[in-house]
């Protein structure tokens, strides 16, 4: 997917040097990350990476053993008030209270917010109807969908404006449609200048959404960039030839030999450098004389980009 590249004017997250263990097992290993105001930057990893020990450590919750991050300026270690000021977090669990309507789920963050009692109201009345929640909001959240129930969940995190947002793991346990009402939240979140980190083991959520992905391996960033400038770093587009008969496999196997086939499925994959000339190198050596049932390009994509930096197939691809 092509996106326009934001030039954020300001960093929300710094990160040098930063380092986490628990007794010989090394969970983070020298992670150096910076993230733009208003940008959606996606975290890619195995389980176990360390993504979910990140996001404990810039919203505070655990001190990491070395290194130094900061929030919009704000160093962790000195100024952890002012970085939670600053910050919502959206677990992979939900923090609603099911004992509790879904107004008053919003009421009771505002008041740990010390939100004044009509800004509180006003607040709560504002993000029930941006996240379609006003006719079940004198229900309790037992009774919600999972869709609902991470929609409330998200609006709970906005209660106190944050300028900074940490998702881990939104989207699991979603339905594709509650999944992708997700994900036009999370855009509309960062078109209002919010800033995301985004960790997920979703590669075509990491690709929809992110501005720039870090890959995380064994707890350190095996890669980064935009997600085209990713799948560009990895080598394997190929044309996919199907053909409808053995006879015309065979015929495209010999004018194309560098090509690898598929008898089973009558396919012939032959190598390409992704550009126009190469599919008209192709087309041309094998002439009018052998008919091709169907043609597409396949370029490298984020499942590429995931095997070849960590050898370690993703959730997505494992259900």
């Amino acid at each position: 997917m092509n996106r326009p590249i934001k030039n954020a004017t300001r960093t929300a997250v710094s990160v040098t040097g930063l380092r986490k263990a628990y007794g010989e097992k090394i969970v983070l290993d020298d992670v150096d990350l910076s993230i733009g105001e208003g940008e959606v930057f996606g975290l890619l990893g195995p389980n176990g990476a360390g993504k979910t020990t990140m996001v404990r450590i810039l919203s505070t919750l655990i001190p990491p053993d070395a290194g130094t991050a900061s929030v919009f300026g704000h160093d962790l270690h000195s100024e952890p008030g002012a970085v939670r000021s600053l910050i919502g977090v959206t677990g992979q669990f939900s923090a609603v209270d099911n004992l509790l309507t879904g107004e008053e789920n919003l009421f009771l963050i505002g008041r740990l917010l010390h939100l004044a009692p009509t800004e509180r109201r006003a607040r709560a009345a504002q993000l029930l109807e941006r996240f379609d929640l006003v006719e079940s909001a004198q229900r309790t959240p037992a009774t919600y969908s999972g869709g609902m129930k991470r929609r409330l969940d998200i609006a709970m995190t906005l209660m106190g404006r944050p300028r900074l947002i940490f998702l881990d793991e939104p989207t699991t346990g979603l339905d594709p449609r509650s999944r992708r009402t997700m994900w036009q939240i999370i855009r509309d979140l960062a078109a209002d200048g919010v800033s995301i980190l985004l960790t997920t083991q979703y590669l075509e959520e990491a690709d929809e959404l992110a501005d720039r992905i870090a890959v995380l391996d064994r707890g350190r960033i095996v890669a980064e960039g935009t997600p085209e400038e990713l799948k560009r770093r990895i080598p394997g587009a190929h044309l996919v030839l199907r053909f409808a008969d053995a006879a015309s496999l065979d015929a495209a196997a010999r004018s194309l030999r560098e090509g690898s086939r598929d008898d089973t499925d009558l396919v012939l994959r032959v190598p390409s450098d992704r550009g126009i000339r190469s599919l008209r190198d192709v087309l041309a050596r094998l002439g009018d004389g052998i008919a091709v049932e169907d043609l597409s390009i396949h370029t490298p994509d984020l499942d590429d980009v995931f095997f070849a930096l960590t050898g370690t197939p993703s959730k997505e691809q494992n259900q």
